[in-house]
C-alpha cells in the first residue's frame, strides 16, 4: 500500500487516521478524497471576515510598536497594502504618523 507524500512537508512516512491522512513530521493532517484547493493563503480578521489587498482595517486594541514610545491606539484606521504568507505580522499597512508596520491580522477588523 502506498500512500501520497504530505503536501506539505513532501514526507514519505504519512499514515491513515480514519478517513485523513497524517503527516508525523509537519502534523499536517488532509483528506485524499477532498481535492479543493488548499493553497490559497487566506487571512482573516478578528470577526472572521477575509481580508484582501487594499482594505480598510480598524484596530481593535492599542498595540505597542517596538522601538516607539507612541502606541497605535484603538479605532486606527489604515489600508492593507500587502498581505505576507509565513510570518506571524500578515498585513503590511501605513499608519499615520508611525509609518509602515506589519500587524496581526487578529488585532484588526475590516472597516
Amino acid at each position: 500500500m502506498s500512500l501520497p507524500p504530505c503536501p506539505q512537508c513532501q514526507s514519505e512516512y504519512v499514515y491513515e487516521d480514519q478517513a485523513n491522512l497524517v503527516c508525523p513530521e509537519c502534523g499536517h493532517e488532509w483528506n485524499p478524497a477532498d481535492n479543493s484547493d488548499d493553497d490559497a493563503f487566506v487571512v482573516r480578521d478578528s470577526n472572521g471576515k477575509v481580508l484582501e489587498v487594499g482594505d480598510q482595517i480598524t484596530l481593535i486594541k492599542d498595540l505597542k510598536v517596538k522601538g516607539s514610545s507612541q502606541p497605535l491606539k484603538i479605532g486606527s484606521k489604515t489600508t492593507i497594502r500587502r498581505i505576507v504568507e509565513g510570518k506571524d505580522h500578515e498585513l503590511d499597512c501605513k499608519f499615520a504618523g508611525a509609518g509602515e508596520i506589519m500587524v496581526t491580522a487578529k488585532f484588526v477588523k475590516k472597516a
